[in-house]
């Protein structure tokens, strides 16, 4: 049973840090404030982000906005071993071991200026993760209360199987947008659906604004109808497409931009037309449904 409950959009803190727009620790609790201004509680992060500096960053500006703990979920991950001046590795790899796991955890408890996360998702499946062991962290991080929700991220059905087997999975946080909707006819959405499993979307836009190919033309060319329709942005559209999706998945979004972060939420009270949420898909595919 999921015990977390995450806010309809949730706020991604990958690119807050080094690896982007690199905000200040003021222009952080800025951020943070403005999300939750605008009903967006949750706050996405990993071990790694900014060579794994970013939490640090963020716990530093949470613990100086004085935000009361319960005001907000924080989700991280684990499992990533990336080749960088912060860590003694001479190859990226995975691990899962129990003592890294709980390891990782403690120290994104320390960075984050926590004494739990709301969700741990393990990053990416690694060809050697131990089921056991694995469920063994995770028992003893719940029953320490280090962490209350345990999920995975990016892993396939039988991935995924072979965890929840073991050990409660409430989350799996995939790619899905409109451009990248493989999991809606894979099997993935079918499957969480099915064992009460939450999707979280990273790259909720998908391709749209990143690229001009045909598919990309299609679908800016059916939105700018849509917008004039529905008198909202082409990103709110695309976001309310996701969540239309019984599944519930929950979009990630990226943004920094003050104006986009005021509009998210506007995704989460829009019903599309049966219509044009098939339309949306049928552009996308570049032909009509089977």
């Amino acid at each position: 049973m999921i015990k977390t409950n995450l806010s309809p959009i949730i706020a991604g803190v990958m690119n807050w840090g080094i690896w982007d727009k690199n905000l200040t620790s003021k222009e952080m609790e800025n951020m943070i404030n403005v999300c939750l201004e605008n009903k967006i509680s949750s706050f996405d992060h990993a071990d790694i982000y900014g060579d794994y500096t970013t939490e640090a960053s963020f716990g530093k500006a949470f613990a100086a906005s004085k935000i009361a703990r319960e005001k907000i979920q924080l989700i991280s991950k684990c499992g990533i071993q990336m080749v960088t001046g912060n860590r003694n590795n001479a190859i990226k790899h995975y691990q899962y071991s129990k003592d890294y796991i709980i390891q990782s955890v403690e120290a994104s408890l320390q960075n984050l200026h926590t004494d739990y996360l709301d969700v741990l998702l393990l990053h990416r499946p690694s060809p050697l993760m131990q089921a056991d062991e694995i469920a063994e962290a995770v028992t003893q991080l719940q029953t320490q209360g280090k962490i209350i929700d345990f999920g995975l991220s990016n892993f396939t059905n039988s991935q995924t199987e072979l965890i929840r087997q073991k050990t409660p999975v409430s989350y799996n946080q995939i790619q899905f947008s409109a451009t990248h909707h493989e999991p809606m006819l894979d099997g993935s959405l079918d499957y969480m659906q099915l064992h009460n499993i939450r999707p979280m979307s990273w790259n909720p836009l998908g391709s749209v604004f990143r690229e001009d190919n045909a598919q990309t033309r299609r679908l800016k060319k059916l939105l700018a109808t849509l917008v004039a329709k529905y008198e909202l942005g082409s990103d709110t559209l695309l976001l309310a497409w996701i969540l239309q999706h019984p599944s519930k998945i929950i979009p990630i979004a990226g943004t920094v931009n003050v104006a986009r972060i005021q509009s998210l939420m506007k995704a989460a009270a829009l019903q599309l037309d049966h219509e044009d949420w098939f339309a949306i898909w049928t552009e996308s595919m570049g032909n009509k449904v089977p």
